[in-house]
């Protein structure tokens, strides 16, 4: 039998952890390779601004074994926010042992005691079967919406 998940708010101490899944994320299912101090700056300036959003650690045994990201789109149409799920992470020897539904009944208990949040929201690529068939078993369904986006280019830090 495995042992219980317990899910928590990150810390600073989870900082390397947090940037490590992200970048693992993002090579396994985007085949893209985030720039690591990059990374670590955005996830160290979520962790210092919880207006942002929040990370949560999902833990077995003392181990960090998942992590996931609320950050919140305000909805003019319902007068609430949406949270968004995102930076979704499993480490591969966790996987398929209930750690992400433990992360998802987490953010589905606290959304339901707070009277501002109307709904979970959050994309997941077109061909991650695996990942859209644990979304649907856990209640989620197609929006009906298509994603577009447009970056806009940063200018280079200066020292």
């Amino acid at each position: 039998m495995a042992s219980l998940i317990t899910i928590r708010d990150a810390s600073e101490g989870d900082r390397d952890f947090l940037v490590h899944s992200n970048a693992a994320m993002a090579q396994e299912t985007e085949a893209k390779v985030l720039d690591r101090a990059i990374l670590a700056r955005g996830v160290a300036a979520l962790l210092a601004a919880p207006q942002r959003g929040f990370y949560l650690i999902a833990e077995r045994a003392g181990e960090r074994v998942g992590c996931l990201l609320v950050t919140h789109e305000w909805s003019d149409w319902r007068n609430g926010d949406w949270w968004w799920l995102q930076s979704v992470y499993v480490t591969p020897p966790a996987r398929r042992s209930g750690v992400f539904r433990a992360l998802y009944a987490e953010v589905e208990r606290r959304a339901r005691c707070a009277a501002e949040v109307v709904g979970l929201r959050l994309y997941v690529e077109r061909n991650n079967r695996a990942a859209q068939a644990t979304y649907a078993a856990l209640g989620m369904r197609d929006a009906g919406y298509a994603m577009l986006e447009a970056a806009c280019p940063r200018p280079p830090a200066t020292g």
